[in-house]
């Protein structure tokens, strides 16, 4: 965070107040912090100072203030050296992000090797789903492919996500030219043999890709937008957390024609047969949401809003997205373990 002046005597890192901190009595001290740009390491910054005029115990005095308000991050020099450079550059929001959102105290060094280690899966192209995935290669994740298997229209493009030289073109294909442009280090390419670390279904799942990820107990994420509503979630731990079966068992106690018209609108010929209602900025909405949570569960740091039988729902003209629960429904063979409640809707 950037260092500002609020009186000739204290110094304050950060403009919100909500991440700010405030030293003060540094004197000439305060130099110290224009070096911590995480190109030295602690005894490089002692030698610097020095030069200063600055003593070691005050350097060391204000690396343990810093560190205690935390506000110092010790990125570790391996991981340094080991990423190239343009890489490196291209991350350094990731990291800082990282660093002040969930306060490792390592720079985003632990956010960045899980999201390098991490493999994602994504069914499924279109506006939402083009752009998840270039927005998940864009923030480090190593490996990102795509399932699609319909040919590109002009409705599918977006920014982000799909363009207008895909358009007549393979789904996949424009995705992972999507994600090259952004991110061109990112694997792309499919394992057919290998379960990702996490799948993210866009539009109306296929029952058998489903029954597949709950049979090899994949965590998956459900993302929908059309009809002017993006739904993100719920995002099933299988065995853990309700699954989507739950979700249209609750529907359909709560409706008795829901199966029927769930089958009317599942599958690939369904989604076709109708222009989504799903303008671009909701789709931009519903993917960056998506995406948030998909980086939370991988980065381990937080508990995603999505998990634990959750959706996050956004309606136009409103825009104010909501929270609602959804139990593990009894009838349901998932496993789930989490007991049954009503079901909520939270503003």
């Amino acid at each position: 965070m950037r260092p500002l002046w609020r009186d000739p005597d204290t110094l304050q890192i950060g403009v919100d107040p909500r991440r700010a901190r405030a030293l003060t009595g540094l004197g000439k001290a305060a130099a110290i912090v224009s070096l911590l740009d995480g190109s030295r390491e602690s005894a490089e910054v002692t030698h610097t100072a020095g030069q200063y005029g600055i003593a070691p115990e005050a350097v060391d005095r204000v690396l343990g203030l810093l560190a205690s308000a935390g506000l110092l991050d010790d990125f570790p020099a391996d991981v340094h050296h080991a990423l190239p450079d343009s890489l490196r550059a291209r991350l350094v929001p990731e990291l800082a992000t990282a660093a002040i959102a969930y306060g490792h105290g390592d720079g985003g060094a632990a956010v960045l090797a899980r999201r390098r280690g991490a493999f994602v899966r994504v069914y499924g192209a279109g506006r939402v789903g083009a752009c998840v995935a270039a927005l998940l290669a864009a923030s480090g994740v190593a490996w990102v492919s795509c399932r699609a298997g319909g040919v590109t229209t002009p409705a599918d493009t977006s920014p982000g996500g799909l363009g207008a030289a895909d358009v007549g073109e393979n789904q996949a294909a424009g995705v992972a030219r999507a994600i090259r442009r952004v991110a061109p280090e990112v694997r792309t390419s499919d394992d057919r043999n290998r379960a990702p670390d996490l799948a993210v279904l866009t539009g109306r799942p296929d029952p058998v890709v489903l029954t597949e990820l709950m049979r090899r107990r994949v965590p998956h994420l459900a993302v929908l937008a059309e009809e002017a509503v993006g739904v993100v979630g719920p995002l099933v731990e299988p065995g853990q957390t309700p699954c989507l079966r739950c979700l249209d068992l609750d529907k359909a106690a709560r409706d008795p024609a829901w199966p029927r018209i769930l089958a009317q609108v599942s599958g690939p010929v369904a989604a076709s047969a109708t222009a989504l209602a799903c303008d671009t900025v909701l789709a931009a909405a519903t993917a960056a949401l998506t995406a948030a949570q998909a980086l939370a569960f991988i980065d381990r740091a937080r508990r995603p809003a999505a998990a634990d039988g959750t959706t996050l729902e956004i309606a136009l003209p409103e825009w104010q997205w909501q929270h609602r629960s959804w139990p593990a429904n009894p009838a349901c063979v998932c496993g789930a373990v989490l007991t049954p409640g009503p079901v909520t809707a939270v503003p």
